[in-house]
């Protein structure tokens, strides 16, 4: 019996004894991993409401700093371009 064998062997009793060890703490399943679903049965509690997010406007300002800062990456861009 090779070292892999073994370390093979050792793996599927770590496996039998965790699930063992979860089906008698309780735990029918083990838990799964990742991320839950979007619709994964949430259930609302009584009273709490969700708060709705509050809107967030821009200024005019704020609009003019944007519009500034994209024509001026167009601008790069096009030199970029233009001097390959």
């Amino acid at each position: 019996m090779g070292v892999s064998e073994i370390l093979a062997s050792i793996d599927r009793e770590i496996a039998l004894l965790q699930q063992a060890r979860s089906l008698l703490s309780g735990a029918a399943a083990p838990k799964k991993v990742g991320r839950p679903k979007k619709n994964a049965s949430i259930v609302p509690v009584a009273g709490k409401e969700k708060k709705k997010a509050k809107k967030r406007n821009l200024t005019p300002e704020g609009r003019k700093r944007i519009a500034e800062a994209v024509k001026r990456r167009w601008e790069a861009q096009k030199k970029a371009a233009s001097g390959k």
